[in-house]
């Protein structure tokens, strides 16, 4: 007969599936306390409220325990001697318990012997009270009328009010400061088939105990912990918010370069990272206005210096024919032509800064309508073919023919274009080439005109479309214009809610334009 062997290693396990049961919901139970920690710390971390509650709790505790240990150490050193009558009133209390337990065996045993008078013999009972006389208690059975029916040796009383032995048993059982008086138990009993009440009186026994004194040393002393511990145990915040404050201070003195130290995750280090921001904000505001005061200034270098040179050779034309300082009537009106001619440039520089102003400052509304963008740019760069072929220049043009279509100013657009072109004519090295692509996605359409042309530096590169820079401080009007034209073609892409940028690569830099389609 063949044999089958079990080959799963894991068969004998399977048998048993709640075998690891146990250890599984331990593990997933250690596991949820640790990242119920994880999450609690956490947000202790990130709250200064949790942080200052959390403290407060641990100070709490530790003068708890301060007092704890305090009044036990305080109350040894002042313990006093003191009576108590406790134990005394418990002994007579047990010897009462003890007799009804004998009164009760009695009446069961009446009960068995069918109530004859041969069953529950007393003498038991009587010998038991006898015995307590050697221990000066007194024991009486009385009826429900207080008379009494049975006492003990040493008891000389016929008739008991029970209503003072109900109240004296009472008091002494609720009583703290029991003096040395006589003290009775009382209990209700059945005595030879009798309703009665059992009553055990004596004067009970006084025992010597001691008791732990009181110090106001355990609560100054919790006190003192409380306020050493919430002192240390906030120290660090405080000198995190002593930091904050002094380097607020620093920071007031007009030193922006200082950064405070981020040190926690709560809102003492928001407060850090935002005091931070702030300070880096406010610097790059003030360089900014420092640069643009720079720029200003040569502003009006350059437009003192492009508006004095036409003005001056106008002036000096106009005196020589003012004073006749002219050989012939040809002469004469070539004096006029030139100054006509400079008076134009000058004009031009004069509407380009009124231009600027109005487009910077957003008064001069846009009349925009929907015109396929790829269809204005072919028109104007026909007009740009013949100049381009003069200075030894081609442009090569990538434009789709599909219509994409912009919401533009085309007016305004149209000299963004004719700068980027002009710029592109005037600074390509010749012979050379320039390249005009249009591309676009599902949202946006993007220009890009590219010429070679000397490289620039990357601060140049990046300050092309600052308002009044030259890339060569030494051109005049009459060979790098009057650096307004990236600036206005900047401000007018930016009202169209687009982008221009500049970037260069191979020698060539490139100019881009993005616009949204409609």
């Amino acid at each position: 007969m063949n044999k089958r062997y079990d080959i799963n290693p894991y068969s004998r396990l399977n048998r048993f599936p709640f075998t690891f049961f146990p250890f599984n919901l331990l593990r997933k139970l250690i596991i949820l306390i640790q990242t119920l920690y994880k999450i609690t710390m956490g947000q202790v971390e990130r709250s200064i409220r949790m942080q200052l509650m959390l403290t407060f709790i641990i100070c709490l505790l530790a003068g708890s325990m301060t007092y704890g240990i305090c009044s036990n150490l305080f109350g040894e050193m002042r313990r006093a001697a003191v009576i108590d009558y406790k134990y005394g009133i418990e002994r007579i209390d047990s010897e009462a318990r003890s007799l009804v337990n004998e009164l009760t065996s009695l009446q069961n045993q009446r009960d068995l012997s069918g109530g004859g008078s041969s069953g529950g013999r007393p003498e038991f009972f009587e010998n038991h009270v006898n015995r307590m006389n050697d221990q000066k208690f007194k024991v009486l059975v009385t009826d429900l009328e207080g008379r009494v029916v049975f006492r003990s040796q040493n008891a000389a009383e016929t008739n008991v009010e029970i209503h003072n032995v109900i109240g004296n048993a009472m008091n002494a059982r609720t009583d703290q400061d029991y003096g040395r008086k006589e003290f009775s138990s009382f209990y209700p009993v059945n005595y030879l088939g009798q309703k009665s009440y059992l009553i055990v009186s004596g004067i009970p026994e006084p025992h010597i105990t001691y008791q732990k004194g009181e110090s106001p040393l355990s609560l100054l002393s919790a006190v003192a912990v409380f306020i050493l511990l919430f002192y240390f145990m906030t120290q660090k915040k405080m000198r995190h918010i002593e930091e904050l404050a002094g380097g607020l201070r620093i920071i007031a003195t007009g030193n922006l370069d200082y950064r405070v130290i981020e040190r926690s995750q709560d809102e003492l280090g928001s407060l850090a990272r935002d005091l931070n921001f702030m300070v880096e904000d406010l610097q790059k505001r003030i360089e900014e206005e420092r640069r643009n005061e720079r720029l200003k200034r040569e502003l009006i270098t350059n437009v003192s210096h492009d508006l004095r040179t036409p003005l001056t050779l106008i002036m000096g034309y106009l005196r020589l024919l003012h004073d006749k300082g002219y050989e012939t009537p040809e002469q004469a009106s070539g004096y006029i032509s030139i100054a006509y001619h400079k008076s134009e440039k000058l004009k031009l520089l004069i509407d380009d800064l009124f231009e600027y102003t109005k487009l910077s400052n957003r008064d001069e509304p846009l009349y925009r309508e929907g015109i396929a963008i790829n269809e204005l740019l072919d028109q104007l760069l026909e007009e740009f073919v013949t100049p381009a072929e003069e200075q030894q220049l081609t442009i090569i043009r990538t434009i789709p023919k599909e219509k994409l279509l912009v919401r533009i100013d085309v007016d305004k657009m149209i000299r963004v274009f004719e700068n980027l072109l002009g710029n592109s004519l005037k600074y390509s090295l010749k012979p050379g080439a320039i390249t005009v692509s249009l591309r676009h996605d599902y949202r946006y359409v993007t220009l890009q005109v590219s010429n070679q042309a000397e490289l620039l530096s990357d601060d140049a590169l990046h300050q092309l479309f600052d308002r009044f820079y030259r890339v060569d401080a030494s051109r005049s009007s009459n060979t790098g214009g009057s650096g307004l034209g990236l600036a206005i073609a900047k401000s007018i892409v930016e009202s169209h809610e687009g982008a221009i940028w500049a970037e260069q690569s191979g020698g060539q830099i490139h100019f881009f334009v993005k616009l949204k389609l409609i």
